[in-house]
Formats: structure tokens, sequence, C-alpha cells
């Protein structure tokens, strides 16, 4: 699609040498437009920090390739420049004091103000239990009419986007690369599904590639757009704290997933809780939070629904064998140690528990038992 006179500009502004998007922010600050930008004398530019380089070519009117790059790729069709000056830019992302100056969008740019928004993000190696939580989650958030906001990274991201999806939602990938990149590549045709209905965007211009200084900064776009944090596992080091303490900072919403305490994917969400976030069990947690879409206005109920159990119908040994897999990786010897049955008889019956969707196996001949199953004291949660 053609590329409009403002957008132009300030692509130009963006590329001048020494321009950087904090000195564009400044750039914006002082002229309202990018026509009066354009028009300023070099002293007023100079005054705000454009250095000489950068004048001599927006005097000599000197483009760059990397300009013509993102002007290539902001003429294919779907492809948007959102300017923070300008109409269309994020409502909530505006309000951040580090609020990029350009989006690069592919995808439908109202999205980004469609319905509240909800980040879910979390460790890039999560268990079956916290990729089925994330889905489960993401999937009822977007059911209820929340836009989920993701980083496109393997793992949680992964799952919370897939989950909208799945429930015909809108959702949000943020990327720590140019927009003419997919990172990681396996996610390709997800980044297709997901700009088909929602958006992906960067701050980045074209050609950047996913190095890992991008991917903090990545961060606080996620919370900066959300009205909150939902955090799934994460290691003491996840990238998904920078996103929770980026959310502190913005005055956004932290929420977190608890989990056994012998994982080391919990001990993000639990540090979390520790200092603060909430601690959440089922989506009414995060819409009690919310005053302006509560969970009588998302048609939930104002406690967790009464369900028929996932473990109905089990028999004894069944249930004995179902209470012995923990929600991190277990041994089938353990299993037989804890219900008491012979080694055979557990092997049969975890294929027939993983059968009805309660345990999962994990490399190594271990299995999980999945976040929907019941928990040992017998009752349906999810963990």
């Amino acid at each position: 699609m053609p590329l409009s006179p403002d957008a132009r500009a300030w692509l130009h502004f963006r590329h001048l040498p020494g321009v950087g998007p904090r000195l564009l922010s400044r750039v914006m600050d002082r002229f309202p437009s990018s026509g009066e930008a354009l028009a300023a004398d070099p002293e007023s530019l100079r005054a705000i920090g454009l250095p000489e380089p950068a004048l001599a070519a927006r005097k000599a009117n000197r483009g760059s390739p990397r300009e013509d790059t993102d002007c290539h790729w902001l003429q294919q069709d779907h492809h948007h420049l959102l300017a923070r000056n300008q109409p269309g830019y994020p409502e909530l992302l505006v309000q951040i004091p580090d609020a990029p100056p350009l989006l690069y969008v592919e995808g439908h740019p109202a999205a980004l103000d469609r319905g509240p928004l909800i980040a879910v993000v979390g460790t890039r190696r999560p268990t079956r239990s916290g990729q089925e939580n994330a889905r489960s989650f993401a999937r009822d958030l977007a059911a209820s009419g929340f836009t989920v906001v993701s980083g496109l990274a393997r793992g949680i991201d992964g799952a919370a986007h897939r989950g909208a999806l799945e429930a015909n939602g809108t959702t949000v990938a943020v990327q720590g690369c140019g927009p003419d990149r997919i990172y990681p590549a396996e996610h390709s045709s997800l980044a297709q599904e997901i700009a088909g209905s929602g958006a992906l965007v960067s701050e980045f211009p074209t050609g950047v590639p996913p190095q890992g200084p991008n991917f903090p900064q990545r961060n606080r776009i996620i919370s900066g757009l959300s009205l909150g944090v939902l955090v799934v596992e994460a290691g003491p080091r996840s990238g998904a704290l920078t996103t929770a303490r980026w959310a502190g900072r913005q005055g956004r919403e932290v929420w977190a997933i608890p989990g056994p305490i012998q994982s080391p994917l919990s001990r993000g969400p639990h540090r979390l809780i520790r200092e603060g976030a909430k601690l959440v069990e089922t989506l009414v947690d995060i819409a009690e939070e919310l005053p302006q879409s509560g969970p009588s206005q998302l048609g939930l109920a104002s406690s967790p629904r009464e369900t028929e159990p996932p473990d109905a119908g089990l028999t004894s040994d069944q249930q004995a064998v179902l209470q012995a897999v923990e929600l991190q990786a277990t041994a089938p010897e353990q299993v037989a140690a804890r219900s008491g049955l012979t080694p055979h008889r557990v092997s049969g019956i975890l294929l027939e528990l993983e059968i009805r969707g309660l345990v999962a196996s994990e490399p190594g001949g271990f299995f999980t038992r999945l976040a929907e199953a019941c928990s040992p004291e017998g009752g349906s949660r999810r963990s």
C-alpha cells in the first residue's frame, strides 16, 4: 500500500546518521508533526541533539539504504507504521515513559487497542503442565474478550498465542527483531495466523537480527501494551521476570501461577507472589483485578464453576496411580512404590491415563500429571 508522507518523513528522521529511538522521540516531542520537523531550521534541530552528520544528511535530503528497505517493507499489504504522536498509536503504550517512537505492524493495528489486552509470558522450556496452563488461560482470556499479548518465543509464549487462536480470539506478538524476520523461524506459520486476525509488532527497523539485548527491550512493549502480565512458569533468570518488572514500573498488574515447590520453573512465579503479585488459579483471579471487566461482565461466575472432575469414573487403582504422579517428571518406579501396585500394572494404567488426557509422557520414560487432572487432595484445579 502507498506510504503516507507522514510515515516517510518519520522514517527519514529515524535513519539519519546518529539518530536512534530516543533522539527521534525528542524530535517528536519538540515538533508535533513530521511536517514541522522537516521544516525546522538547523539550529532548532541542533538544540535538541541532532548530530552534525544528521544535519548534513538532512540538508542534502539524503536517504539511506535502510530507509529504502523500510519503505519497501511498508509498501506491502497489511504492513503499517505507527508514530507515537499520531492517531492509531496504542493508548496504553503511549503512557509509558520510554514508549517507542515508531512501531512496525504486520496485520491489524486496531488489534493493539482491541478490548483489554493481557500478556501471558513464561519460560522457553516449560513442562507439559505449564504449556497446558498457558494455552488454557489464553484460550479462556480470548473467549472472554481479552486480547492476548506475548513474545512469539518457544514454550509458554507460543502456547499462549495458540490458545488465543483456538478460541478464535485476537493475539498480538511483539518481536525482538526487525519486522521482516520471524524468530524463531519454526513459528513462521504461527506468525502468519497471528497476523491474520491480530498483529505482529516490532520497534526495530527491517534487517535487525534477533540479538540478546533486544529482548529485554522488547519486553517493556509486551507489558506496556497490556493491563497486566500473567507469568506461567519461569526460572529465576527468565526473561518473563523482566516483563513482570517492567509491568510493575509501568503501573500494570502482575499475576503469577504457582507450581510445585521442587520445580525450578516455580521459583520465578513464587518470587513474584512474595513480592506482591496476585496468585492465580482461575480466570476469575485475573478478572477481579480489573474493575472495568470484572467477572460478571465477562460472563464468569464469582467463584470457579463446578464441573465434572476430570478423574470422574476412574477405578480405585487408576485413582491411586494418578495421585502418585506429580506435576513434575515422575518415574514409573516411584508411582509403583507410592501406589502399592506392581510395575506391570502401573505401566498399563499410565497408558490408560495418558489416553484420557490426565497424564503426559516425558522424555526418559517419566510422566507428569496434567494441569486439569485431580490434585492429591481429590479436587480438580489448575496448577
